[in-house]
């Protein structure tokens, strides 16, 4: 028996929890924010894809016609339940029940783009030649230097509803693309098998 795309957005939800308290409780000193980052750019990709991927393939083994739109919805709606429910978990978490974590996470935030800026630095002054142009890129970095002192970035937030919005939008355009790619290439499977089935 296949389990419905509600239930199984329910255990992604469950996962994806598991892992942001895994992290939080384990890894939230000096790397965490750099952790989250890997954790939400490799890991959880990894899970919701494979649950996505089981979802449609139960479904297409029980079935034997299987039109684009059931795969497609097949794929996407464990992922929009798990994400939309970890989304407004995570925000309310970070903002309500922990805001020292927060302040952590905005704090390493700025440091890593701090870092990243002065790395980019150090690296186009090696390769720029001509003093006119060192000189340019000199003026640039000093511009870009008060954006990061203690006054600009007091309050500085990455975590509000807007961003998470932001994190949101740019999460459902994968659950799209891998249901869309789901989607074609279990309908064709399906045609395909059929039309060999009829020759």
């Amino acid at each position: 028996m296949t389990k419905s795309p509600s239930t199984l957005g329910i255990i992604l939800f469950i996962a994806t929890m598991i892992i942001f308290f895994v992290v939080y409780t384990f890894f939230s000193g000096i790397n965490y924010f750099d952790i989250s980052l890997k954790a939400n750019a490799f890991v959880l990709p990894l899970i919701y894809a494979g649950a996505a991927f089981w979802s449609v393939k139960t479904f297409w083994n029980n079935h034997k016609e299987v039109s684009f739109k059931q795969a497609f919805k097949r794929s996407f709606v464990p992922m929009f339940i798990g994400g939309i429910l970890s989304i407004f978990s995570i925000y309310a978490f970070l903002n309500f029940a922990d805001t020292d974590a927060k302040k952590l996470l905005n704090y390493q935030y700025v440091t890593r783009q701090k870092a990243e800026m002065d790395k980019e630095y150090v690296s186009a002054r090696k390769i720029l030649k001509h003093q006119k142009d060192i000189d340019e890129l000199d003026k640039k970095y000093r511009e870009r230097l008060p954006s990061f002192s203690p006054e600009a970035v007091k309050g500085k937030d990455m975590l509000t509803a807007s961003h998470f919005s932001g994190y949101f939008a740019a999460i459902l355009i994968f659950y799209v693309i891998l249901s869309v790619f789901f989607g074609a290439f279990f309908r064709t499977k399906t045609m395909y098998q059929e039309t060999e089935n009829q020759e």
